[in-house]
């Protein structure tokens, strides 16, 4: 023990919040949807775009567990696969913030979607809120052939 508060001693790879974002990421990775549910809080809340979208109409996100498996299903599972690209990391308590891309590969097209990305894990270390910060129509910009 460093005698340092938290924040001003991060534990960077052991902090809640890591954590579950890694275990998330790894899931989507893997295709277990089991296992990416099961990294939730039974009240938690996806908002992956945050506010409205094809995936959410009315932008109140996707909250508890029915909800977050319907957006797998409306989403990761249609795609081929998904790559994280996060060029910063930052931690501030329970809650990270990465910036950077996500990759999607869908269809034989690839999609890049620049942006903000936010894990936030309760102190039983799961997930109670993903949200992600990316524009639709920068994405679909985007889009080229694989």
């Amino acid at each position: 023990m460093s005698g340092k508060p938290a924040y001003l001693d991060i534990d960077r790879e052991n902090n809640p919040a890591v954590v579950a974002g890694r275990v998330s990421r790894e899931m989507v990775d893997a295709r277990d949807k089991q296992g990416w549910l099961d990294n939730f809080a039974d009240d938690a809340v996806v908002e992956d775009p945050v506010g409205p979208s094809m995936f959410d109409e009315h932008g109140a996100g996707h909250r508890g567990r029915d909800a977050i498996s319907a957006f797998w299903d409306m989403t990761i599972a249609t795609t081929e696969r998904l790559d994280f690209e996060f060029d910063e990391e930052i931690i501030c308590g329970n809650e990270v913030a990465y910036i950077g891309r996500i990759v999607t590969h869908i269809g034989g097209h690839v999609t890049t979607s620049p942006g903000v990305f936010t894990y936030r894990a309760d102190d039983a270390g799961k997930l109670v809120a993903l949200r992600a910060f990316w524009e639709v129509q920068k994405t679909m910009e985007s889009m080229r052939p694989a």
